[in-house]
């Protein structure tokens, strides 16, 4: 199969990937976004595991440290900015031998995406039809004619065109877990506190600042939802009032951040939501990252789950005889792991946002017991680790390796 042609939706983290790891076997993989340009902003978030090992393996780590940031500590604080809860960063980092980072998502898939230039990539542009026929899939664009490529790979998230053209409806597979999210960065924010994550909460509502590097802070806001609320995800002027709705006159920061929200370029804004399909590709179409098997944002695991199914799957293709054969392969490898995975998830939201007064204060007694020698490991240590044995396919003999020691990442 080295040397098809693959038409690559989606130019986030899984997209880029894939593209890398394809090129490197001969493929000829080409990408195509939404989005006019290249995706630079978003939420921080923690790096580790095997998405870690697999940079270094790539040749990326050097940038991924640079880019990131050594968090010292994570700090709860009550509405006049006092600690109420937290714990000492070196805790988690610990728990993971020193290797974890964090980094700005839209840095993470700058690096991925300058490491597999110049390939050529379609923005502003989206899949409307797919039609598989005989040895390959034709595909119609919105904007221009239409091509044949011998595979389609939907790495285009949570609301997946491939996922969405190839199995239906987002609504079949989509497990909304209670939570809407959004963030958003500026300049000049006055109050910096540095390499500190830095919460406030109130019930079935959080915001937290993070100071990063050339004046600039990050926000991130978790309300608690009892249903999906309607949106449009490019519709600012609906976030910025939602967020206004919500948590002005909040306390501590909260109107402070509400103005600066005025500056911001870019707002980002979804539900937390899982994706959970019977399989992950049909003929020769495939979904990989988020589009096959979102755990949610809260998880803390979708970046370094779609930088392991984009090996997989490359190195799966690389070594099948068929489509088939090597989409079976990737998924057999992969999925009971991130089943796990989603179902560790799901109960992962009401740390970050309880929804009563009585969760908050238990939320925060926890994590000040983090402070207690051997405690924080004990507490996180399972959660982190990601023992996955993944073949070493570019050695050529498919023998197993150990990646990921301790692993996941956002």
């Amino acid at each position: 199969m080295r040397g098809a042609s693959v038409l690559i939706s989606g130019v986030g983290i899984a997209g880029p990937a894939l593209a890398y790891w394809l090129q490197r076997y001969g493929f000829l993989p080409t990408l195509i976004e939404r989005a006019p340009a290249l995706r630079t902003t978003g939420y921080v978030i923690d790096f580790w595991g095997a998405g870690y090992d697999l940079t270094e393996r790539m040749g990326l780590l050097p940038r991924v440290l640079a880019a990131g940031y050594r968090m010292r500590e994570v700090r709860i604080v009550d509405d006049r900015g006092r600690p109420v809860g937290g714990f000492d960063a070196d805790e988690f980092r610990a728990a993971t031998d020193n290797r974890l980072t964090s980094l700005p998502r839209g840095a993470l898939s700058e690096i991925l995406y300058d490491a597999v230039a110049p390939l050529e990539t379609i923005f502003g542009n989206s899949i409307t039809s797919l039609t598989p026929h005989g040895d390959g899939v034709f595909v119609d664009f919105e904007h221009g004619p239409g091509r044949r490529f011998d595979l389609v790979i939907g790495a285009d998230g949570l609301h997946s065109i491939v996922r969405a053209l190839t199995f239906g409806a987002e609504s079949r597979f989509e497990r909304f877990l209670g939570y809407t999210v959004a963030a958003f960065e500026v300049a000049a924010y006055p109050v910096r506190d540095e390499n500190v994550y830095v919460g406030y909460t109130v019930p079935g509502r959080q915001i937290a600042r993070f100071a990063l590097r050339h004046d600039r802070t990050m926000f991130l806001f978790i309300v608690a939802d009892p249903a999906p609320p309607p949106f449009d995800p490019h519709d600012m002027t609906h976030h910025r009032a939602y967020l206004r709705e919500r948590f002005g006159g909040a306390g501590w920061e909260c109107d402070a951040i509400l103005d600066a929200l005025d500056a911001a370029e870019d707002i980002y804004f979804d539900r937390v939501s899982q994706i959970r399909l019977p399989r992950w590709s049909v003929d020769r179409i495939a979904l990989v990252g988020d589009a096959a098997c979102a755990p949610s944002l809260l998880a803390g695991q979708g970046s370094a789950l779609a930088i392991i199914g984009a090996y997989v799957l490359a190195g799966e293709l690389a070594r099948a005889a068929t489509p088939a054969d090597a989409f079976a392969a990737y998924e057999g490898r992969l999925r009971a792991f991130i089943a796990g995975k989603q179902r560790s998830a799901a109960t992962f939201g009401g740390a970050f946002a309880p929804r009563t007064r009585f969760g908050i204060w238990f939320r925060n007694l926890v994590t000040r017991a983090f402070a207690l020698p051997g405690v924080a490991r004990l507490a996180i240590g399972r959660s982190l680790a990601d023992q996955i044995e993944l073949p070493e396919y570019g050695a050529g003999n498919g023998t197993p390796g150990t990646l990921g020691r301790t692993g996941g990442s956002n």
